[in-house]
């Protein structure tokens, strides 16, 4: 009788081998067939492009759809150091560094088992300069602000060398200058877009340096000239190209075209804002002598 219990243990524990054997087998899991992306198409749209703005209107955006077969997931380089996964369902996507440039889009289509088909495109997009809101409120008041000489402000009407930030030569005291120099009312405006433009009304005559009256078509010293203002003019803002650091300056400028005159000429064209308050703009120009000139703002009483 002894002889059977051995038996019986053996096959108990064989039982319990088999057991274990069969719940650690790992389950096997397949792709299926691993097939790469095929007719990878991109489209790109730019926003508000035409004829006549084919970089588009300066918001930057694009709208971006990507199609293939056996496509799992897209993944897109932007050229602009940015890269997204898309689904392939259109998408918008905004660049953001100021003026014209052709990004390199690269466009990854992911199929089964990882496998990728690539293909690159370009894109040429215009990105205009965002203002700082505290600079447009100020400027414009949110709509429109006209703006005097600030005559009774030490430097209101200042000189100094190009390499440097404040009126260095020479600072008009309080009423220190000539008469035509102070009559001129400089209205700042913005539309729904936050493009800014430029009217002057210089009662008849602008005050010129002397280097600069023959830039506006004049000969002769330091004095009051029928200078054209030129009517109304688009300005165009931009990071300061001025090396200045934060604390002279806000780091942006803008361009006046055509004679680019605002309160006296010096024959330059760009402008730094300086400093920018409600009551106070503070602005640096190059004149065609070379040297920096100042000019101070105050909004018309």
């Amino acid at each position: 009788m002894n002889t059977i219990y051995p038996i019986k243990k053996l096959s108990i524990a064989f039982l319990i081998c088999v057991s274990i054997f069969s719940a650690c087998k790992k389950d096997k899991y397949t792709f299926g067939d691993i097939k790469a992306p095929e007719n990878l198409s991109v489209n790109i749209s730019i926003d508000g492009a035409d004829t006549s703005n084919p970089a588009g209107i300066g918001s930057g955006k694009i709208t971006i759809t990507v199609a293939a077969t056996n496509a799992i997931s897209y993944f897109v380089d932007f050229g602009d150091g940015v890269t997204k996964e898309l689904s392939g369902a259109p998408t918008i996507y905004k660049y953001k560094t100021p003026g014209t440039k052709t990004y390199q889009i690269k466009v990854n289509a992911i199929g089964t088992g990882g496998v990728t088909t690539t293909t690159v495109t370009s894109a040429t997009v215009f990105v205009a300069f965002e203002i700082p809101a505290n600079i447009l409120q100020f400027l414009t008041n949110g709509s429109s602000r006209t703006w005097v000489t600030a005559k009774e402000e030490p430097g209101h009407f200042g000189v100094g060398p190009k390499t440097g930030f404040s009126p260095d030569w020479y600072s008009a005291p309080p009423n220190g200058r000539d008469a035509c120099a102070y009559d001129d009312e400089i209205t700042f405006s913005k539309d729904a877009q936050n493009n800014v433009a430029m009217e002057i009304n210089s009662k008849g005559e602008f005050f010129s340096i002397e280097a600069a009256t023959a830039y506006y078509g004049f000969s002769g010293k330091d004095g009051c000239y029928a200078i054209n203002s030129g009517g109304k003019k688009n300005l165009a803002f931009m990071d300061a190209s001025s090396g200045s650091t934060p604390d002279v300056s806000t780091g942006v400028q803008f361009i006046v075209p055509g004679n680019g005159i605002i309160n006296f000429g010096t024959g330059g064209t760009d402008y730094e804002i300086l400093s920018i308050s409600n009551n106070l703009i503070h602005l640096r120009n190059i004149g065609v002598d070379g040297n920096a000139w100042y000019m101070k703002l105050t909004p018309k009483p």
